[in-house]
């Protein structure tokens, strides 16, 4: 069952914890994680939002792969990324808190990964019927 959960409920999961508080400070995607000096000379620093897109892309990765898979369990995980990103859009729409730049970003990651799983599997399905 758990190969069936959509990966995309990690951000969400994750915004929610901060958004109760867990992370510190009165903005905490804003909170550096770390910085490097690059040859350059410039300063590259990785916040904490950085850090939670880095890690929705990834799991957009394994989502589309996931998608490639034909079998009747498809449809489950299809409904269940839906799900995800309807998730996404009501706290998007109805949370002051969730009303930012970083949460827009991850609700069109989730969007995609829906658009993505049904566009990927049709067209994968479609090879699968042959027509003789």
């Amino acid at each position: 069952m758990l190969a069936h959960l959509p990966l995309m409920i990690v951000p969400f999961i994750l915004y929610n914890i901060g958004l109760a508080g867990v992370f510190d400070g009165p903005d905490p995607w804003e909170m550096e994680l770390f910085s490097l000096t690059m040859i350059s000379g410039g300063v590259w620093s990785m916040t904490l939002a950085d850090l939670i897109v880095v890690i929705a892309l990834a799991l957009l990765f394994v989502e589309v792969l996931k998608s490639t898979r034909t079998s009747n369990a498809s449809v489950v995980d299809h409904i269940l990324s839906l799900a995800v990103f309807i998730l996404f859009l009501v706290e998007f729409l109805l949370v002051r808190e969730a009303a930012t730049s970083l949460y827009f970003v991850l609700t069109f990651i989730a969007l995609f990964d829906v658009l993505a799983g049904f566009s990927i599997s049709l067209r994968a399905a479609s090879r699968d019927v042959n027509l003789r």
